[in-house]
């Protein structure tokens, strides 16, 4: 029998581009019922009639919302190059706009404005001299050999310290090195062909260049192997290391560690935090047994690979062939525009951010969004003063956690000053050089001081949000406050199943399985009583469980471990913004709009948000790789636990999506 849900699409709201928060009847299946595939039944329509661009690997509501956003971003981009936009901003992103459209002098220009880099490389005559020509690559944030980083100190969080983690691979995580199925080593077998035939392009012989490509395998999987797995790497107490530099001698006696320092124009700290001792000390046998020749082949490498994008079309081209076409499944590159967008904002972000937000960010949703984090915050001081697992002692340290948690929207308070940095309209590639290592100077001229508590991690126009662990704060940018996410016109159903999970979602990062081991300062403190740790661990081990049994494509299921985190936080999301838009609802007369109950449009709206079409090699590589679930199971897999959702759409038992009440997770 069809269900009253289905019938009444034809009578649902309209949705006009990215200009109304809205549920369309076009973006529904018809065929499929609420109970059986609810990411389906709201989704299906919209996926048949929104193809993937040929430039993606994917294509969903935040893609739709970039777009957006980037359309408006080109427009600022094309006044700014034709000298439009206002004062030193102005210039600086229309100058660095304009030489990435330079094309013509990108092909002219060839690999000479890499030739300073190259020549660094090829000058090495000992292996003594790695240390600072790692440190001139780190200063570039080309990521060879490891990372360092300035970091908030997890046990000190007023103070910036140096952090050095692992890294050095070309292909995406350590495991597509040493995975023995067919895929894997088909895919190492591309990896290899994509080096060797970038090696061509910068001038090798076919037969050296294979032979160096060889020889670069070899040392990325012997890093590999000292790598620890993504899903080690969620571990924050395992992650934290902190020596004195000394110890850190003793761990790579063939790295000095004096020389680094130096050439990044830092004293060299007192203390490190080594987040993953054993890789480092991989990286140093690595130093000692590899030769010279291999370690040039390798930097060379990874610094060609760095500046592809920016170089040539036939350095583009292949950049894109391996990691567009074979690791994502895209058919094309996107737009010129669009790269070049994407870099400034990359490169110079908070300067394209101050004209972005002057002219799409008005004050009254800045405000609306205010309301709505208090609203979600208060909801979720309930559930904590209620929750029935947790002991009061535990309780109360969690209450003061959510208390103190600080609240970022839109943009920073304070902007980064980049009138130091040199930009022209002569070269792309130096433009985008230059840029990284201004920004790398400035973070790493942090350590030893005290933590800036003003800034942020991403920029104005980005279309995400994140929780903060070290800062004990959730970040909004504008970019992401926009429909269907957030539109200060739109009922409460609406903004709450959107923008409101969202809010909870962070929220709720603070008490997942990482975010949790935090306190309310930020520093990495175990504040849980051993019998309420035990209870979070039992029905952490159950969402795990759900969603390890879910099969992304062919054989591959989904790591429960890996995506544990924002499964989490995804469930009590949505739990804390349910039950705000509740008391937002409380008084208030609850009639349908277009034949929805509030509570029907507040999940349909959740569904809106994660609407997504992938292609395979896309959703591959994000299960192997990615922490967050393929966008079907952030849809299905918390509303199958929720009561609140069963009721609404009156979900028969047993159906797809209710899980039996033995089965179901509530953790927030």
């Amino acid at each position: 029998m069809r269900s009253q849900f289905t019938a009444a699409l034809a009578a649902a709201l309209c949705f006009t581009g990215v200009a109304q928060a809205s549920i369309d009847p076009k973006n529904f299946d018809p065929v499929v019922r609420q109970h059986e595939d609810f990411d389906e039944f709201a989704n299906g329509g919209w996926k048949k009639s929104n193809p993937i661009p040929a430039a993606y690997s994917r294509w969903g509501a935040f893609h739709e919302v970039n777009d957006f956003n980037q359309k408006a971003l080109h427009e600022i981009l094309e006044q700014a190059a034709a000298g439009k936009q206002p004062g030193a901003i102005g210039k600086l992103v229309g100058d660095f706009y304009a030489s990435g459209m330079d094309e013509a002098a990108a092909e002219r220009a060839g690999l000479n404005p890499l030739q300073p880099e190259l020549a660094k490389i090829a000058a090495l005559k000992d292996r003594a001299e790695l240390p600072a020509l790692l440190a001139r690559f780190h200063l570039l944030k080309i990521a060879a050999g490891f990372e360092i980083y300035a970091e908030q100190d997890p046990k000190d969080t007023d103070n910036v310290i140096a952090a050095l983690s692992q890294a050095g691979l070309g292909l995406p995580d350590r495991d597509y090195y040493l995975r023995e199925d067919a895929k894997s080593e088909e895919l190492r077998q591309a990896y290899v062909a994509h080096v060797a035939r970038t090696l061509e392009l910068a001038g090798d012989e076919p037969a050296k260049a294979q032979e160096r490509a060889a020889a670069i395998m070899a040392l990325e999987t012997a890093l590999a192997r000292g790598s620890r797995t993504n899903v080690e790497l969620r571990d924050p107490v395992a992650n934290y290391n902190k020596l004195p530099l000394a110890e850190v001698q003793a761990l790579t006696p063939h790295f000095t560690w004096e020389r680094y320092f130096a050439a990044l124009g830092i004293a060299a700290p007192d203390v490190v935090d080594v987040m993953q001792p054993d890789f480092l000390k991989a990286f140093d046998a690595e130093i000692a047994s590899v030769s010279l020749a291999d370690w040039q082949s390798y930097l060379r490498w990874h610094l060609l690979s760095s500046a592809s994008p920016y170089l040539g079309e036939k350095f583009v081209n292949e950049h894109f062939a391996f990691y567009g076409k074979t690791l994502t499944g895209a058919e094309a590159l996107l737009d010129r525009w669009k790269r070049v967008l994407e870099t400034i904002d990359d490169s110079v972000g908070e300067a394209l951010g101050q004209l972005y937000v002057k002219e799409h960010f008005p004050p009254a949703s800045k405000q609306r969004m205010l309301e709505l984090v208090e609203n979600l915050r208060a909801a979720l001081r309930e559930r904590l003063a209620t929750l029935e697992w947790m002991d009061d002692a535990t309780r109360e340290k969690a209450l003061a956690k959510l208390n103190g948690f600080r609240v970022k929207i839109g943009y920073p308070d304070k902007w980064i000053d980049y009138s130091a940095l040199q930009v022209n309209r002569e070269s792309y590639v130096g433009n985008v050089f230059r840029a990284r290592e201004f920004n790398t100077r400035r973070e790493l001229g942090e350590i030893g001081h005290p933590v800036d508590r003003a800034k942020w991690e991403m920029t104005p126009p980005t279309v995400n949000a994140y929780y903060h662990p070290t800062m004990n704060e959730i970040v909004f940018p504008a970019g992401i406050l926009q429909p269907p996410f957030f539109d200060a016109d739109a009922d409460d159903a609406v903004n709450y199943g959107g923008i409101g999970a969202v809010i909870g979602h962070e929220m709720t990062h603070g008490f997942d399985d990482t975010g949790r081991q935090y306190a309310a300062d930020g520093s990495l403190t175990d504040w849980w009583s051993a019998e309420s740790a035990e209870r979070f661990a039992e029905r952490a081990k159950a969402i795990v469980e759900q969603f390890n049994g879910y099969v992304a494509i062919d054989d591959l299921h989904v790591n429960g471990e890996l995506t544990q985190g924002e499964n989490i936080a995804d469930l009590g999301g949505l739990k804390i913004a349910y039950a705000a838009l509740q008391k937002a609802l409380a008084g208030k007369p609850q009639t349908k709009i277009d034949g929805f109950t509030p509570e029907q449009r507040f999940f349909l709206s959740w569904a809106t948000v994660w609407r997504m079409n992938i292609r395979d090699q896309q959703l591959r590589l994000q299960v192997n790789t990615d922490p967050h679930s393929p966008a079907k199971f952030r849809v299905n897999g918390p509303l199958s636990n929720l009561e609140e959702f069963h009721r609404a759409f009156e979900i028969p038992e047993p159906s797809p999506m209710l899980r039996p009440a033995s089965e179901r997770v509530e953790i927030w």
